[in-house]
């Protein structure tokens, strides 16, 4: 980075020298000019001065249009405003992405995220939380679920409290690491909360199979729809782990990650276990919401040969979990929709891009068979068969109204006239007729005929012209970092392929030759096809 700074400084400070002394050199030979002429006459030396300076001046504004065809042409953005209270920024992307669903022209693709789209409208005014118990099968989550939502249910939550035996209360049936689908618990009411709260259990990741593979995939879908995690695990992070708690912080998922099991190290050992996973989570998961926790402790037998159960450790979650839907609770579920109708927004926009596509495609393909016979009734060189055939103002009108752009005519016009400099320019127009008399030459009849080479060139060109406006419109008006130029040259290289010019070539031939045998008829170049 700082090698590349100096030298973009030395190229500025070389440009900027450059640019002045040429600077300084007209002006010198502009003083020259007018001391040779003002013995003579002063008039008319100051007035081939003025001249001068206006030609020049001319010159340098024509250079720099010229040279902003190339370059990188966009419409300035204006950022929306964006609501920062998050209830009211969920129900304004919900009511956009309704927008475009609207626009969606399969009924069967538009029904289902309609469907989706109400259902989330109706999740943000749910009265309850969804809290997710995630993480691999044997860290012990079903254990955690029972008792959690004893401790919730009998509102005791201080560790050196007496608890009934989880066992007796059997809240929570399945056997570790079994859970197979994902279990819910609730609506619990959660003391001093005002929204009830709903657990699920997730079915374990990192199994092995098919079926593990499964469980994991519906787990990971869980936990996406959650508005507070529970990530547990049971020993130090494993990389395994440490990908789907990375995945689920990105994505933009409040979560917790709870340490279990913590009566089966020595306490000095669980200090250090804990520290290292609050290090390991740095960037994603804050070290207070790191926490220590025994759901099921295991049995003790006292040296009288008791055996004693102790009971849960949950104070720390518990209070982290208290603190969290207190104070975010509403957030966590705006958030939560914000974070789903964005998905439902990408699939709308992915669909109607797909639309969107299709359509100009279909405008492209009329437009390029229509300049076949525009060009047969009137052949023309091959410079103006580009600017009247090949790029069609009213072909680029058309596309834009397919991405819901609405330009005129003589905007249309102006669009057509940068691109009709950048395929000339580029030798393009010249590399296309090439193209064509190989193809026709080799695949069709042995022989080139003028028109035909013209008519099909036209067409040709017509459809890199129109797929370069379908990257244009698609982009929002934009011809992106490389400018029109990089555009045009990309359409031309994938039109290029040798299957696909022999099909078009075939193709464009047949309906030459169709409309050869046909009576002239007298249509204006710009007319619909």
């Amino acid at each position: 980075m700082f090698r590349s700074g100096w030298l973009r400084l030395i190229l500025l400070v070389i440009a900027v020298g450059l640019i002045g002394g040429l600077v300084l050199g007209l002006i010198d030979r502009l003083i020259q000019i007018y001391r040779l002429l003002a013995p003579t006459s002063p008039l008319l030396a100051g007035l081939v001065v003025l001249i001068l300076l206006i030609v020049l001046v001319g010159l340098g504004i024509a250079g720099w249009i010229y040279l902003k065809t190339f370059q990188r042409q966009s419409r300035p953005k204006i950022e929306p405003k964006v609501s920062t209270d998050k209830v009211e920024a969920a129900t304004e992307n919900l009511a956009a992405v309704q927008k475009l669903v609207q626009q969606i022209q399969d009924q069967v693709a538009r029904k289902a995220l309609e469907d989706r789209t109400t259902e989330l409208l109706a999740d943000l005014a749910r009265q309850e939380l969804k809290v997710v118990i995630f993480g691999v099968g044997s860290a012990g989550k079903t254990s955690l679920v029972n008792a959690m939502i004893t401790a919730i249910q009998l509102d005791d939550w201080n560790k050196n409290a007496d608890q009934p035996d989880l066992d007796q209360l059997g809240a929570v049936g399945a056997a570790m690491g079994t859970t197979q689908i994902g279990e819910v618990y609730g609506p619990i009411q959660w003391p001093d909360l005002e929204l009830p709260i709903v657990v699920t259990d997730c079915p374990g990741i990192l199994e092995a199979g098919v079926a593990g593979t499964d469980r994991e995939k519906l787990a990971r879908q869980l936990a996406a729809d959650a508005d507070l995690i529970i990530f547990v695990v049971d020993a130090d992070l494993s990389r395994s782990e440490y990908e789907p708690l990375q995945a689920l912080a990105q994505i933009g998922k409040r979560s917790i990650l709870a340490f279990n099991k913590i009566d089966r190290y020595p306490k000095a050992d669980r200090q250090v276990l804990l520290a290292r996973l609050r290090q390991r989570v740095i960037g994603i998961i804050a070290p207070e919401d790191v926490v220590a926790i025994a759901a099921r402790p295991s049995p003790v037998k006292l040296p009288s040969g008791e055996t004693v159960v102790a009971q849960p450790k949950l104070t720390p979650l518990i209070e982290r979990m208290a603190v969290i839907l207190n104070q975010e609770g509403d957030s966590l579920v705006a958030d939560n929709v914000l974070l789903q109708s964005q998905g439902v927004g990408d699939a709308a926009k992915l669909a109607l891009t797909e639309q969107r596509k299709k359509e100009a495609e279909a405008v492209v393909e009329r437009y390029q068979w229509f300049v076949v016979g525009a060009i047969l009734a009137t052949p023309l060189p091959v410079v103006d068969l580009l600017a009247a055939a090949a790029v069609n103002a009213q072909m680029v009108v058309a596309i834009a109204k397919v991405y819901g752009c609405q330009i005129d005519r003589e905007k249309g016009k102006e669009l057509a006239a940068s691109l009709t400099k950048t395929l000339a320019s580029l030798g393009v127009v010249r590399g296309t007729v090439e193209i064509v008399s190989t193809a026709i030459s080799v695949t069709v009849v042995g022989y080139i005929v003028r028109a035909a080479v013209q008519s099909i060139a036209g067409a040709y060109l017509t459809r890199i012209a129109g797929y370069s406006f379908i990257e244009y419109f698609s982009r929002d008006q934009d011809w992106g970092d490389g400018g029109i130029a990089a555009v045009v040259q990309k359409q031309f290289q994938l039109n290029k392929r040798d299957d696909f010019i022999k099909a078009f070539v075939q193709e464009a031939f047949e309906r030459f030759t169709q409309l050869s045998r046909q009576p002239p008829e007298n249509e204006d170049d710009e007319a619909q096809p």
